[in-house]
């Protein structure tokens, strides 16, 4: 089991949405001490009273205004489709793989990802003290993973429950799959008294 599948099975990942945020911190961060650097006057006195837009490169701009402007709308698009992009695939929901047990011609044998669901959701609401469920098939077809929402009656014996959760439920969908590890992150409900959290 991948440290990865294991990840995907607890929750959707923001690793990419994090890594541009930090992106975008450490170069406002750099651009801050830069423009501090400058104007304490540590790379000297003249560089510290030059004004933030340099005179050269406006005069550039104002002999180039053509291409500045040109080169200002094409920045401009892309970083609106660059932002439009980001925005949609955030919101985006996440993927369920089926599984492809049998790849042969003629032979062809996949499992959905809401036929495994459903599958693992009933045996799981067949466990004594747990009134309801819910899976979510997660992960990818290479590293299937679940996520599982157990609705408790109260005064059930929670390590029984996942016992039997471990021994039954999942042992039993592993073999249906064909696999040796399942990922999966599991969490309780008890309808009067909360929730808690097991992983």
């Amino acid at each position: 089991m991948s440290a990865s599948a294991a990840r995907r099975a607890q929750g959707r990942s923001h690793g990419a949405e994090r890594t541009l945020t930090s992106l975008v911190g450490v170069l406002g961060l750099l651009a801050g001490a830069g423009a501090l650097v400058v104007g304490m006057g540590w790379l000297g006195q003249f560089r510290g009273h030059r004004p933030v837009l340099d005179p050269i490169a406006i005069g550039w701009l104002r002999d180039h205004s053509l291409y500045a402007r040109i080169g200002a709308v094409v920045l401009g698009v892309l970083l609106l489709v660059f932002g439009l992009w980001w925005f949609f695939r955030s919101l985006r929901p996440e993927r369920r793989p089926d599984l492809k047990l049998d790849e042969t011609i003629g032979e062809e044998l996949t499992v959905t990802a809401g036929a495994l669901a459903g599958a693992v959701q009933a045996d799981t609401e067949s466990l004594d003290g747990v009134t309801r469920a819910r899976v979510r098939s997660v992960g990818t077809v290479a590293e299937p993973a679940l996520r599982i929402t157990l609705w408790l009656t109260e005064g059930t014996d929670v390590r029984r429950v996942w016992e039997d959760l471990d021994a039954y439920v999942l042992t039993r969908a592993r073999e249906s799959l064909g696999v040796a590890t399942l990922p999966t992150a599991v969490r309780l409900e008890l309808d009067t008294a909360g929730s808690a959290r097991v992983r």
